[in-house]
């Protein structure tokens, strides 16, 4: 694949975009396991089990392919834990999401890291189309957390004055170094320490209630 800045128009049939979800698909788990540059025209022609064509029919190059994989994995995460963060009503309820994302990294061994950051590693540096999509992605993240913690506050579990902007991006840093050093040592060990340093300095924030 010729790597561009074109993009395709969605398909219209239900069909066609079964088989376009397909491909994305397939190319989020190439990607992820082996990277873009990694990701080859015939190796997700055989793992989607389409044909070349139908690629190229669907998405002009290689860039228009990887922006959809962005918003695919983008959309993976947040549909994953939106429905956690969207119920923090305590620090109880915020503790089980940090489970969550840790034993989702213990599932893993630490191998793959995040999906995101991945990307982010690999394109940014040279891509300014993918760095702006990961970053709005990494900002949508964060105010998926942030909307839990304003909850928080507006239930009184949180003191009206904790900065629910710092705090989310704190607990997002400590998820992609955590799921970074994961993935070179293969030990969650330095995630859960950080994300329980930073429950620990929220924690100083709750009320007495």
């Amino acid at each position: 694949m010729s790597t561009q800045t074109a993009r395709q128009e969605a398909p219209s049939t239900s069909k066609g975009r079964a088989t376009r979800d397909r491909i994305v698909a397939a190319a989020a788990d190439l990607m992820y396991r082996h990277g873009v540059a990694g990701t080859s025209t015939p190796a997700l022609r055989d793992a989607a089990g389409v044909s070349s064509s139908q690629i190229y029919h669907y998405f002009a190059d290689k860039d228009d392919l990887t922006r959809a994989v962005i918003a695919f994995q983008t959309e993976a995460i947040l549909s994953n834990q939106a429905p956690l963060l969207a119920k923090l009503d305590s620090l109880d309820a915020l503790r089980a999401w940090r489970d969550v994302v840790l034993d989702a990294a213990r599932q893993q061994a630490g191998v793959g890291g995040c999906p995101l950051g991945g990307l982010s590693s690999e394109l940014s540096d040279d891509h300014p189309w993918a760095r702006d999509a990961l970053a709005a992605s990494f900002t949508a993240w964060a105010e998926t957390i942030r909307a839990g913690l304003l909850g928080m506050i507006a239930n009184g579990a949180l003191r009206r004055e904790t900065d629910a902007d710092k705090l989310a991006l704190a607990l997002l840093t400590a998820v992609q170094g955590g799921l970074l050093l994961a993935q070179a040592q293969r030990t969650t060990d330095a995630l859960e320490a950080a994300l329980d340093t930073v429950i620990a300095y929220i924690h100083d924030h709750a009320t007495s209630r």
